[in-house]
């Protein structure tokens, strides 16, 4: 079995994980209310740990798949996140997923496997440990999360959306920061430990765990998981070509290719996670209250 074949096998299972994880963390968080303490109900559900297990995991997927291929080959398969997702929904809800839901699947891995072939993604041969190589492009993504992170607290409505925004994108700094990290563990701990990406590494990644719960806790999977399946791959592919030196090998047509793709990954994954959402049992917050007592006449 090729490198690439192994990278290819181990990010959709690392997916797969994702899809689990995702859907444990969502039904924990948004069952915790706001006056109660958030951090403190999560870390008390089993239902929560199991959902964390599963991220663990595909992390180490990650890991594995980054050592054998680039940001660009991993990151987008991790969209298929939302593949494993319906089935899983459909499951725990037991309500059927649409025929256009599966259409929506198709166009989705279609336009992976277009991506694939066309874009034809190669490994970095750049020396991403400069700090002055990272400034740029990390300065610009974490831009985008600390606007993001402004606009969830400044707006209720949009607050699952706006975080799960932030989130992503934290996730996709992490994945191009495990690329060079796993780099520098082939030359000794000593090294791994005394470099600023592997703490950055660790920063970002518990960073983007927080907010992914607060996106979790304030809507339903419509909003928050769109936007945090899409924010990493972008974020990723962004720092990947930037920093780390990779590229996509096509030319004329193949770039056309390759941008519909990309085009096409976007919308059936937003249009996906509605699907799945229309799935899954109606927030608290959607329920209609209780009608009021009928008020006691009152005699004159």
């Amino acid at each position: 079995m090729t490198g690439t074949a192994v990278a290819v096998l181990c990010a959709l299972a690392a997916a797969a994980l994702i899809a689990v994880g995702s859907v444990a963390q969502q039904t924990s968080a948004a069952a915790v209310p706001d006056t109660d303490s958030f951090v403190g109900s999560l870390l008390r559900s089993p239902r929560w740990w199991a959902g964390i297990l599963g991220d663990g995991g595909s992390y180490v997927l990650q890991v594995i798949a980054l050592v054998f291929g680039s940001v660009l080959l991993v990151q987008p398969l991790l969209v298929a996140s939302l593949l494993f997702a319906l089935p899983l929904a459909a499951a725990t809800t037991g309500r059927r997923v649409t025929r256009t839901t599966w259409l929506l699947a198709g166009a989705l891995c279609a336009a992976l496997a277009i991506f694939l072939l066309a874009g034809n993604p190669s490994e970095g041969t750049g020396d991403a440990a400069a700090a002055a190589r990272w400034a740029l492009p990390l300065g610009t993504v974490l831009a985008v999360t600390a606007a993001a992170v402004v606009v969830a607290l400044l707006s209720p409505r949009r607050r699952a959306l706006s975080f799960g925004i932030a989130a992503g994108v934290l996730y996709g700094v992490t994945s191009a920061f495990t690329k060079h990290v796993t780099d520098l563990a082939e030359h000794g701990i000593p090294q791994l430990l005394g470099s600023w990406q592997t703490w950055t590494l660790v920063a970002a990644g518990a960073t983007a765990i927080y907010l992914q719960q607060r996106a979790f806790q304030a809507g339903s999977l419509t909003a928050s998981l769109p936007a945090l399946t899409v924010g990493e791959p972008l974020a990723a592919i962004v720092l990947g070509m930037t920093v780390l030196g990779e590229h996509l090998r096509t030319d004329g047509p193949g770039r056309i290719l390759v941008s519909a793709a990309v085009v096409v990954m976007l919308v059936t994954t937003v249009a996906l996670s509605r699907a799945q959402a229309a799935d899954t049992p109606a927030d608290a917050a959607a329920t209609p209250a209780p009608a009021p007592p009928p008020e006691t006449p009152r005699h004159r």
